[in-house]
């Protein structure tokens, strides 16, 4: 099996459902051996024996990318199994929010942020020493259009949103000396069990998405993913530090 990610080996977070298996699942048509980690065991099984009914290889972990000792202890397990380095990371683990911020506990905060993004750092941290030393490999961060714009009522996603897009122009400068990239996707509107919880919790949401949207459409999750594995691919070999909108046109527009 060859295609852009031929020789790679893509490591995808919240791999078990929606953008995350997306991902993986293209990855894998792509000629990558796929390392999946999420928190979810039984859906990740699924998502597993998925894949590995194409003819991919493919590897799989329960962990926790919040925890530091978890993280280690994946990342070990998945390059062990896979018998090579983690070459591309893609960051989509992450978690919506519906807080008050007058009323929002500590710990609330910080869950928030521990999923959407410390838990990006963790896992770049463990992986980009093995970058850094064979001067290849990419990191591709899953935002959310929340990064630029967003809505009443989901408070403080938007902030940990336009955290983990400053992070990664950061972190593509300081590792752009090493031929590693760093770059972002936001997402808009797609199709997945997060959305279905946003529009479960802000009323008349669903009906005023379909309005506003200039394609006049929800996304896929197979929509980012293409756009994901272009990044993670050679065929971005001149883009790092960016932040690719996958939002149907909405942050074009006036409300």
């Amino acid at each position: 099996m060859s295609g852009r990610l031929t020789d790679e080996v893509v490591l995808v977070t919240g791999a078990a459902r929606g953008i995350g298996r997306a991902v993986a699942a293209k990855a894998a048509e792509e000629g990558a051996a796929v390392a999946l980690l999420d928190i979810l065991a039984d859906e990740l099984a699924g998502t597993t024996e998925e894949i590995r009914k194409t003819g991919a290889t493919v590897a799989a972990a329960v962990g926790d990318i919040t925890d530091e000792d978890s993280v280690r202890r994946s990342v070990a397990s998945l390059t062990e199994e896979l018998g090579k380095p983690i070459t591309v990371l893609v960051n989509n683990a992450g978690k919506n929010a519906y807080a008050d911020a007058t009323q929002m506990t500590v710990e609330e905060w910080d869950s928030v942020f521990d999923v959407d993004l410390k838990g990006a750092w963790l896992m770049a941290r463990q992986v980009l020493p093995a970058m850094i030393a064979a001067r290849h490999g990419s990191i591709v961060n899953i935002a959310s259009i929340h990064s630029n714009l967003t809505t009443a009522g989901m408070f403080p996603y938007a902030a940990a949103k336009s955290g983990l897009v400053g992070m990664t122009r950061s972190l593509a400068l300081d590792v752009a000396p090493h031929d590693v990239r760093v770059n972002a996707v936001s997402p808009g509107f797609i199709g997945t069990d997060l959305l279905e919880e946003f529009f479960d919790t802000i009323p008349g949401a669903r009906d005023s998405a379909l309005q506003v949207h200039p394609l006049g459409r929800i996304g896929t999750p197979e929509n980012v993913a293409e756009v994901v594995c272009f990044l993670a691919s050679g065929a971005a070999a001149f883009v790092t530090g960016a932040n690719w909108s996958v939002d149907g046109g909405l942050g074009i527009r006036y409300a």
